[in-house]
């Protein structure tokens, strides 16, 4: 059985339909998780989806049916109904959907993970992953189109965002003509590029501008220019009053310098170094990031370090520079 059979299977057998994803969701999960709530929903299915806590009011917009609730809610109006199926979106853990959702999970008679990250093998075989995929939304399209459910424009905007947000504005090699086959059904039913980029991105504010100045003047590269990278301090986002979900995309601005192969950024929080690396070209940063305990794609990682920012930033470089060192070596044997 592949995972469409799998999908198909799964799906047609269950009548309560519980999806989540992971803890501090990001627009792949959730335009994922939304999109296959409302399909579900088109047949004939008792589907809902909760998160550990609310949904953020910077995504709400992708979501005008409320079909995303809190843990909270979930116990106050559903919680002695049975779960057939169980629906994880963008990760391939249990582990990464906050404890609350994952004793939510253990109740149900079917778990499902759909997701694009890599996994061991076992999991891949009994779930429905495809690292093949530049998002999981372009694989929640592919699945609901499997069912021959027609996509409507309110499935069609959170997977459009999903799969926009997860390839960086479709930059990232794992985009394929498949990936833009799918956003072409999208935008068939009336989503538009330019509204759909500027709701998730938003309209800034002169702080906004500022913070970016002062992150991009920190900029720092080793003598080879092959990693550069960027700091962002938690007094630096207080001053400037920036949430920090609109800070993702920072890093992407070093991707445009010359003999970068790989881009990092070091994200001060709470005693913790949040390190975000993207690369160019075939260098795998999901390889460097489990080295560094994090994992991810190979184009797009992170890790997170417990320290600050002077002690993690040049042991971090220095274990980076070794490791694409050593992978450049071993592709010139």
């Amino acid at each position: 059985m592949n995972y469409v059979e799998r999908f198909q299977f799964l799906t047609k057998k269950a009548d309560n339909i519980v999806i989540s994803t992971h803890i501090f969701p990001d627009a792949d999960g959730i335009g994922s998780e939304i999109a296959l709530c409302l399909a579900m929903r088109t047949q004939g299915k008792n589907a809902i989806c909760v998160h550990e806590e609310p949904l953020l009011d910077r995504y709400k917009y992708l979501d005008p049916f409320d079909v995303i609730i809190s843990l909270e809610d979930y116990k106050s109006f559903y919680n002695d109904a049975d779960i057939d199926l169980f629906v994880v979106a963008d990760t391939n853990s249990l582990e990464r959907i906050g404890e609350g959702v994952k004793k939510l999970a253990q109740k149900a008679t079917e778990t499902l993970f759909i997701d694009h990250h890599p996994c061991s093998m076992s999991v891949m075989d009994d779930n429905c992953i495809d690292t093949s995929k530049a998002a999981t939304g372009e694989l929640v399209g592919e699945l609901i189109q499997s069912l021959g459910v027609e996509l409507t424009k309110d499935m069609a905007l959170p997977l459009y965002t999903a799969v926009l947000i997860d390839t960086s504005s479709f930059r990232y090699p794992t985009v394929t003509g498949n990936t833009h086959r799918l956003v072409g059904s999208l935008m068939d039913t009336g989503v538009r590029p330019p509204h759909a980029y500027n709701m998730i991105y938003g309209t800034k504010k002169l702080t906004f501008m500022k913070l970016l100045g002062k992150v991009l003047a920190s900029a720092q590269t080793t003598k080879d220019e092959k990693i550069a990278w960027l700091t962002l301090t938690e007094e630096l986002l207080e001053k400037f009053k920036v949430d920090t979900e609109d800070t993702h995309a920072f890093i992407n601005h070093l991707l445009i310098l010359d003999n970068i192969k790989v881009a990092v950024m070091f994200k001060e929080t709470a005693g913790q170094v949040k390190v975000s690396m993207r690369s160019v070209g075939n260098v795998d940063v999901g390889v460097m990031a489990r080295a560094l305990g994090g994992g991810g794609h190979d184009h797009s990682a992170a890790t997170i370090i417990n320290g600050t920012l002077d002690s993690v930033i040049k042991p971090t470089i220095d274990k980076i520079h070794e490791l694409l060192e050593s992978i450049e070596k071993n592709k010139s044997n």
